[in-house]
């Protein structure tokens, strides 16, 4: 079965004219005949009838112009899907980050300026983000503190600095230059989980200055650090990028060493010209590329 008949034979049902057809199609009008002429020998059946001012489909023309309609329908409709998409008017895409406050500002950026385009966010620790995008469950992720290697790419974001959280009326919160990280040795505080990226840059920080915290609570979440912060607990760390807006605490920078992380942006190199992915990877600020 030809493709190239059963159309010309669609469009000249769809338009009751040959020449109508031959626009539609955007091709001439002997090609849109040839086509038809050759699909009814072919099959020795009858489909239009020709008359002076029009052109009738026959009882057989009529069932295979429903057919026909249904048929070209769906690859019309097929085709708009893949042009929409195509043009970033709609699609799906897959974002990871190990926190919202710096994808959020980007995902705004993306809805402003392609409204169709779905976006499917999962948020973890470090670990999970990169994991996700390294086996393609997610597109594109914002990560912290993960080094380049093959087949990744990667675009800087930002840098953080690590702050204490404390409640408020706390005397730290005077001091107008923060503290120095050698004032929260033998502090009581709560903590992240040790694989956390904060933990981890913190205790590594808190090392070299030769400084020993003592950790109440190991907690999994920021969250679950806020609150405990905000019930007196201890003093907790918080990446300068995340920083509640709870009223109940305040954040204090802390001077030292070794307390800053780096934040990036990215995706598989093998995937990084694909279209959604380019215009999500080029909302990033543009700081100079990792």
């Amino acid at each position: 079965m030809n493709l190239f008949q059963l159309r010309a034979f669609d469009a000249v049902a769809r338009e009751g004219s040959f020449t109508r057809a031959a626009a539609r199609l955007f091709i001439s009008q002997p090609a849109v005949t040839g086509h038809i002429k050759t699909l009814e020998e072919h099959y020795q059946i009858t489909l239009l009838r020709r008359t002076a001012r029009r052109v009738e489909l026959t009882e057989e023309g009529i069932r295979l112009a429903a057919i026909t309609r249904a048929m070209f329908g769906l690859v019309d409709e097929a085709q708009v899907m893949l042009e929409a998409n195509r043009q970033l008017l709609t699609g799906r895409l897959e974002v990871a980050a190990d926190g919202p406050h710096m994808v959020m500002p980007m995902l705004a950026s993306l809805r402003a300026r392609y409204p169709g385009v779905t976006v499917n966010l999962r948020l973890g620790n470090a670990q999970e983000t990169l994991a996700a995008l390294l086996s393609e469950h997610a597109d594109v992720a914002v990560l912290t503190e993960v080094e380049p290697r093959k087949g990744l790419a990667l675009r800087a974001l930002t840098e953080s600095r690590m702050c204490a959280l404390v409640p408020l009326e706390h005397p730290w919160l005077a001091l107008a230059d923060g503290i120095d990280i050698s004032q929260l040795n033998q502090v009581i505080m709560v903590l992240r989980e040790p694989t956390s990226i904060t933990r981890r840059t913190f205790d590594d920080a808190c090392e070299s200055a030769g400084v020993t915290a003592r950790v109440l609570l190991e907690l999994d979440s920021r969250e679950a650090v806020t609150e405990a912060v905000a019930a007196q607990l201890g003093v907790g760390i918080v990446s300068s990028v995340e920083v509640s807006h709870d009223p109940r605490v305040r954040a204090v920078p802390i001077n030292g060493a070794g307390l800053v992380n780096r934040h990036m942006l990215g995706c598989l190199e093998r995937r990084a010209g694909l279209r959604l992915i380019k215009a999500f990877m080029e909302l990033a600020p543009a700081f100079e590329t990792v």
